[in-house]
């Protein structure tokens, strides 16, 4: 996230670093990168970590879930990464585990803390794939995982196919278009309230779509694989022994397709070239649905947030100017 939590202090992230992993810290500072989870880079005992603190809150699938939720499918996840790297899977930037064993640590109500080494090499910014190479060694590595021991499934959560507060986007295309006033959540609240009434019929076209498509999928369990989830440019870094993948937290059984589809929008002959390294045919249906679920997925969290109490910050900014391009 770009912009720091105001009720979480470097000294809490200090605390936890030493009481949940023995660490001495010697220095710590924000970083605004990635658009999701909040990061800090550290030193301490004389090495570099990177840390990611998930606000719970913001993670959950229903305004209403009890926080225990959104933790529950980060720790499974961020397990599961673990016992991928500890299978030798080295491209797998998984979290080290606290002094106690788990992976997740609850560091306040509200927050999720992790710890990872940090990785020396050249990170990536959001956007397509700059060559057909560098798209290659990503989908060789997604071969690897797809390919992963049954074992690694384990820990592991299933896709059950479902949008995140998709019952709260429904509910604000149904008032939209009340009279019941504009909407004063926050600056972009009112401009939320007339996009959506504007563009509601074509939202629920969406809707309908995902539901026909999600329901195909539910058929054919027997092809799912262990799924990264958001294996796009900028959760790569290129190191000098190659690729590595970070940001593990969207791990899921699923359909192979949930880590394709991107891909296979860059460059149609990526659908090939997997076939070649795996032996799976993608299904087009799949592949449509994951382009329609990452779709709604943000265009819910988006308007969910941009509905609830906000200030004018520099994510709210980027997330309305997202929703504008999903809706405008």
């Amino acid at each position: 996230m770009f912009t720091r939590p105001a009720d979480l202090t470097d000294d809490e992230v200090r605390d936890a670093l030493a009481s949940a992993w023995g660490l001495r810290v010697s220095s710590l500072e924000y970083a605004a990168v990635g658009f999701g989870s909040h990061h800090w880079r550290v030193v301490a005992d004389g090495a570099r970590w990177f840390v990611t603190v998930d606000d719970l809150t913001a993670k959950r699938h229903g305004v209403d879930e009890p926080l225990e939720g959104p933790l529950g499918r980060l720790a499974a996840s961020l397990t599961t990464a673990r016992t991928l790297r500890d299978a030798g899977m080295e491209f797998v930037v998984a979290p080290v585990p606290t002094t106690g064993g788990d992976v997740v640590h609850r560091l306040t109500v509200r927050y999720a803390i992790a710890l990872h080494p940090h990785v020396e090499g050249r990170t990536h910014s959001w956007g397509p794939y700059e060559s057909p190479a560098e798209r290659s060694a990503v989908v060789a590595l997604l071969a690897q995982l797809h390919h992963a021991p049954a074992g690694c499934r384990a820990p592991c959560r299933v896709d059950d196919l479902t949008v995140p507060r998709l019952d709260e986007l429904m509910r604000l295309l149904e008032v939209a278009g009340d009279d019941g006033g504009p909407w004063t959540g926050g600056p972009f609240s009112e401009q939320l309230r007339l996009l959506l009434g504007a563009r509601r019929g074509e939202v629920l076209d969406l809707v309908a779509r995902h539901t026909t498509l999600a329901a195909a999928q539910r058929s054919a369990q027997e092809r799912w694989v262990l799924t990264h989830g958001e294996p796009h440019r900028a959760n790569t870094v290129t190191t000098a022994s190659g690729t590595v993948l970070v940001d593990w937290d969207t791990l899921l059984v699923a359909p192979p397709e949930r880590d394709l589809w991107r891909l296979v929008a860059e460059d149609a002959k990526v659908a090939a070239e997997y076939t070649a390294l795996t032996g799976i045919r993608l299904d087009p249906g799949a592949l449509e649905l994951y382009c329609a679920a990452w779709d709604l997925g943000d265009i819910a969290i988006y308007a969910s947030d941009l509905h609830a109490a906000h200030t004018d910050t520099e994510d709210v900014r980027t997330a309305w100017r997202s929703l504008e391009g999903y809706l405008s």
